[in-house]
């Protein structure tokens, strides 16, 4: 029989993950193929989009920490720091980045001329690599599990 130590923490890491494969890596594209969507309608509807899926990112993150502290003894353990590049991302993302972005939608909405930007491929990279740390991080955790 397996016990799993912390298993909200378990399903939390690995919905995150599925939240954030499913709107970055999926709906932010097939959006703009879709019939009668345009650029302003669909920075529209990204935008909106972004907004939750940061919200919910906030809601799991803070269920990890909260049952991290509570079941175990020792925070400081190598594996709960991994989760710690995820939290890092998702502070400059929801502090900078999403607010950068969310301001360019804003122009290119009203029809203003917008220059050219990186913010896009800093977003997909930092979605990359949250993804890889939460996915090291949950794998850590099934490696805590007794027999």
């Amino acid at each position: 029989m397996t016990v799993v130590k912390m298993p909200i923490v378990i399903i939390c890491t690995f919905l995150w993950i599925g939240f954030v494969c499913a709107i970055s890596f999926m709906e932010a594209w097939l959006k703009f193929r879709a019939p009668g969507i345009n650029l302003p309608l669909g920075l529209g509807i990204g935008r909106i989009v972004f907004s939750a899926l940061n919200k919910v990112e906030w809601v799991f993150a803070l269920v990890i920490i909260i049952n991290i502290l509570w079941n175990s003894p020792d925070i400081l353990k190598w594996q709960n720091l991994s989760f710690v590049v995820p939290i890092v991302l998702l502070l400059i993302q929801t502090f900078w980045l999403l607010p950068a972005l969310d301001a360019r939608a804003e122009l290119h909405i009203q029809g203003l001329l917008v220059p050219p930007s990186y913010l896009h491929f800093y977003y997909v990279g930092m979605e990359v690599i949250k993804v890889a740390g939460l996915t090291i991080f949950g794998l850590t955790l099934f490696k805590n599990t007794t027999i």
